[in-house]
């Protein structure tokens, strides 16, 4: 069985997706990622044959739509993310998997891309199975999700420069000059900015997200309630 492991940030106001102000407020960008997570949640719980885990930074109680949140991750197992920087803090989550879930493949995600589908969560997890690594490359040069049949190898992340336009080209040579046989997954997008946010809406028109970003589009609207 595979572990799906998401990556993710308490959705507190001025601490989460600041780029997206303006045009949101604060709390309306900390709004629109606790939509996303829950979102997120909502798919890897819907995927067959995954146990489901939580690297978590932040405090919950201080989130926007905290009861909601804590009571989607009902029978999930919750890490503390542990590390300095971002690489150092996926690499070490990857660690305590390997040693919770000795044997088990991981399959990554982060909190950035509501759009994915339990249909296409399953799919990188059959992917996975038939190589070392999968990597899925976002349309900013990054990555949004990362697989390794032996998470153990997530080690090379700590002298990955992340959250650069070249992250996902990094990660890939990474993992290859490994000597690990590595396959693509689609390429999505990640929501960084208000355009992304718009245009992931439109990908996923039923979701939590999509409604959270209606609302702040109502808002800006002559007359709507900022």
């Amino acid at each position: 069985m595979t572990v799906l492991l998401v990556v993710a940030k308490a959705p507190v106001a001025g601490a989460v997706k600041t780029r997206l102000c303006p045009p949101a407020t604060p709390a309306q960008a900390a709004r629109i990622a606790a939509a996303a997570l829950r979102d997120t949640l909502d798919a890897v719980r819907a995927t067959p044959g995954v146990t489901p885990v939580l690297a978590w930074t932040g405090r919950l109680t201080e989130a926007e739509d905290a009861d909601a949140l804590t009571a989607a991750l009902a029978g999930w197992s919750v890490l503390d993310q542990r590390g300095v920087g971002l690489g150092e803090r996926l690499a070490n989550a990857y660690a305590e998997v390997a040693a919770a879930y000795p044997g088990r493949q991981v399959l990554q995600i982060g909190m950035d891309t509501p759009q994915v589908t339990p249909t296409g969560l399953a799919a990188a997890v059959v992917r996975l199975g038939a190589t070392d690594a999968v990597l899925g490359r976002a349309r900013d040069g990054g990555w949004w999700s990362l697989g390794l049949r032996d998470p153990r190898h997530a080690r090379v992340l700590r002298d990955v420069p992340m959250s650069t336009p070249d992250t996902g080209h990094d990660t890939w040579a990474a993992l290859t000059a490994r000597g690990l046989r590595t396959a693509p997954l689609p390429v999505l997008r990640d929501v960084d900015e208000w355009s992304d946010a718009l245009a992931v809406a439109v990908e996923a028109p039923q979701g939590r997200f999509a409604r959270q970003v209606a609302a702040v589009r109502f808002a800006l609207l002559p007359g709507g309630r900022r």
